[in-house]
Formats: structure tokens, C-alpha cells, sequence
């Protein structure tokens, strides 16, 4: 009797756990065509732009779906590109922060292509300025992000001036940003790595980028590194034409920047540098005006004047300093820089490292110091003016006594 017992329990034991594989094949199987709406319902409408997913693979194991060629494009308007196309995105749970009691995601986008047009004419216009683009991004993974990166990717930017027109294009660009929610280091000011690179093949250039930033708060505080390398000056002939009446024969320019920004103020400098800068040539007749020539001419004496001769190089170092509202430079430090990179010191093409954090909070303190002297001003003409106030009210008593 217990043996027969026994024997029909473990058939219902087995039965029920037969049935539970079952359902969760027949989940997992139909899973990703729920989600697949979802995701799609969400991205139909938002804010002018509609966007539309094609297929999702859903990897419970791993806790992480994949979705696949994802659209998102401009509802209205003449731009025919997407404004943002990835062929695969994986976003999935981040195991390491899980181990450390903390649940968050990571996202990993592969060969997106984003396109931005700038123009004044709304139609020809996309720049994805109208749409919460977070409030999306948190209904497709309610989870919070703590790493995003891309891989392989390409940035385009049309019409970036408008007169002449002008375009930039960034490719192969790689990025990657860790520890967003603070899950790691949370004692640091600035506990999010960011670093990016990418080439700019209509300049000729290379772009690499590092930071250290705070993400969490609404206005970011970071400290940067940023620089230019190698663009081809005579790429850039249709802007020097139009806005100072001069083109290139030949030279490379690169640009070096540091930053730092703690409470909306900021503190850094830009370094540009050009080598084998040439402008005027001297047999050059097509569709070069009396005008053109002077001008360049000028401008070639000016190089060879605040050039450094052993380097082949004109550079300079521009201090900015101020807010995200207003920044500001500096003449005299600039210019002493043209001259002392010619005739003391040429600048090297690398970073200065002597902005940092500190410069920052520096200049926040000061700004702080200066606000504080205003209003303790403030107070002190508003106290004479009631002191002259009072002793006229002295005096017109005085006079009606007598």
C-alpha cells in the first residue's frame, strides 16, 4: 500500500514537473513576440519620431534580450536617413554589480549609425532635441543602466554650417561608459570612466576622448581630455574661403583640450596647433581676386612671422574659464602663447595635465567669494543709505522745532 503511494505521488511529481517544462517552453517560445510588441507599441509614437524593431531574442539564462535592426526615424520631414539605425543591441542584467547586491544593467550597441541634420527650416531639421529620449530607454529596460557602450559606430552631423555647407562624419567610433549608477567607487566626485575614439575621414583626422564624470547629478560635473589630430587643413578650404578669404596649400592642425566642470563652473584650455602651414602661392591665378591675394599674402607673412622656424609650427594656448552659459577666454594669454610657441618654447602635441577637478572647485570658490563681497557691498550702501535717510529725518524735525 505505502509502495503504491509512493509509486502515484511520484507520477504526479512527475507529471507536474513535465507540465511546468512545457510552459516554459511554451513561454519562452511565444516571449519574445509579446515583448516584440511591446517594444514596438512604445516606440511607435514619440514626440515626432516613430521607431520600429524587427525581431527579439530573449536569453533567459543570461537574464538579457537582443534586439534586432532597430529604426527610429522622423515622423515628418525630408530626410530620407533614419535618425538612429542599430543592426543589434544586447541589453542585459550586469552580473558583477549583481554579486554586489546591486541590480543594474548594461547595454551594448553594435554598428549604430545616428544622423543629425541642422537646419533652420524645420522639415530638413533632425536633431533629436524634442524627445525625452530616457523616458523611452527606461521603458524598454525598467532596470537602470550602468554601462553603455557602442561598438563600431558612425556619427553623422549635415550641414553642421549651413554656409557653406559643411559635414562631418565620424566612423569606426568606439565608446564606452562604466559605473553610471555609482555601484563602484562611490566615494569619488567623478566615479564614471568615459572614453570614445573614432576617425573623421572627410578631414583627415582622429578623435580620442577620456573623462571622468558624475552622471547621477542633473548638470554632470567631469574632467576631460579631448583632441583633434592630424586634419588635413585643405580640407577645410571651403570654410576658410567663405569666412576669411583664404585657402590652404597645405599643413595639418591638431587641437588639444582639457576641462574641468564642478557646479556648472569650468575651468581648461583649447591647443591648437598647425605644421607646414602654407596659404600663399605665388603662381596661383584661377579664380583668385586682388583682394584674395593681398589677403593671403598677409596671412602668409603673418605665419612665417609667428611661426616657430626649427617646428614648422603655429600654436597657442587659449584659457577658458566661466559657466556652460558663458564662457569665457582670454586675449593677452592667448596672444603671449602665439609668441612665446615662435620664439621662447614651441608647445608640444600632447596634453599640458594641469587641469584638474581642483581648477574647478577653485573657481567655484572664488565665484563664490566675489558673490559674497557683492552682497556684503549691497548691504553696506544699503545701511549708509538709511543712516543718511535717518539723520534727514533729524534734521527736518529739528527745523520744524525751531
Amino acid at each position: 500500500m505505502r509502495y503504491t503511494n509512493a509509486l502515484n505521488a511520484l507520477k504526479r511529481t512527475t507529471k507536474i514537473l513535465i507540465a511546468l517544462v512545457v510552459l516554459l517552453v511554451i513561454a519562452r517560445l511565444l516571449l519574445p513576440y509579446f515583448v516584440l510588441r511591446y517594444v514596438n507599441r512604445t516606440l511607435a509614437d514619440m514626440s515626432g519620431y516613430t521607431g520600429h524593431v524587427e525581431d527579439i531574442d530573449i536569453q533567459l539564462i543570461r537574464g538579457a534580450y537582443q534586439i534586432d535592426d532597430l529604426r527610429i526615424r522622423k515622423v515628418k520631414g525630408n530626410i530620407k536617413k533614419p535618425f538612429l539605425y542599430i543592426p543589434k543591441t544586447d541589453l542585459s542584467v550586469e552580473w558583477k554589480s549583481l554579486f554586489k547586491g546591486k541590480l543594474v544593467s548594461e547595454v551594448e550597441t553594435y554598428q549604430p549609425e545616428l544622423n543629425f541634420a541642422f537646419s533652420d527650416d524645420k522639415t530638413s531639421s533632425q536633431t533629436g532635441t524634442e524627445v525625452d529620449w530616457t523616458e523611452y530607454l527606461k521603458k524598454l529596460l525598467p532596470i537602470n543602466i550602468n554601462r553603455f557602450s557602442v561598438i563600431n559606430g558612425k556619427v553623422n552631423l549635415t550641414s553642421l554650417v549651413t554656409q557653406p555647407r559643411a559635414d562631418l562624419s565620424l566612423q569606426r567610433f568606439n565608446a564606452e561608459i562604466r559605473n553610471i549608477r555609482n555601484v563602484e567607487d562611490q566615494a569619488k566626485k567623478l566615479p564614471s570612466p568615459v572614453v570614445a575614439s573614432g576617425d573623421v575621414p572627410g578631414y583627415g583626422g582622429r578623435m580620442d576622448f577620456s573623462a571622468n564624470m558624475n552622471l547621477l547629478k542633473e548638470l554632470p560635473d567631469f574632467d576631460y581630455n579631448l583632441r583633434f589630430t592630424d586634419v588635413q587643413l585643405v580640407k577645410l578650404n571651403p570654410l576658410a574661403r567663405e569666412y576669411a578669404n583664404i585657402d590652404f596649400e597645405r599643413g595639418t592642425m591638431s587641437v588639444y583640450s582639457e576641462m574641468a566642470m564642478l557646479n556648472g563652473k569650468l575651468n581648461g584650455y583649447l591647443k591648437p596647433l598647425t605644421k607646414e602651414m602654407k596659404i600663399f602661392k605665388i603662381n596661383e591665378h584661377e579664380g583668385r581676386s586682388v583682394g584674395k591675394f593681398f589677403t593671403e599674402l598677409l596671412a602668409q607673412v603673418g605665419t612665417a612671422v609667428l611661426k616657430n622656424q626649427k617646428k614648422d609650427q603655429v600654436a597657442t594656448r587659449i584659457p577658458l574659464s566661466g559657466t556652460v552659459e558663458n564662457v569665457e577666454t582670454a586675449f593677452w594669454p592667448t596672444l603671449f602663447g602665439v609668441l612665446r610657441n615662435a620664439y621662447i618654447e614651441a608647445f608640444r602635441g600632447e596634453f599640458d595635465n594641469n587641469i584638474t577637478l581642483q581648477d574647478a572647485v577653485k573657481n567655484f570658490k572664488d565665484d563664490y567669494k566675489a558673490k559674497r563681497a557683492e552682497r556684503k557691498s549691497e548691504r553696506q550702501e544699503k545701511r549708509e543709505e538709511r543712516k543718511k535717510a535717518r539723520k534727514a529725518k533729524r534734521e527736518a524735525r529739528k527745523q520744524e522745532r525751531a
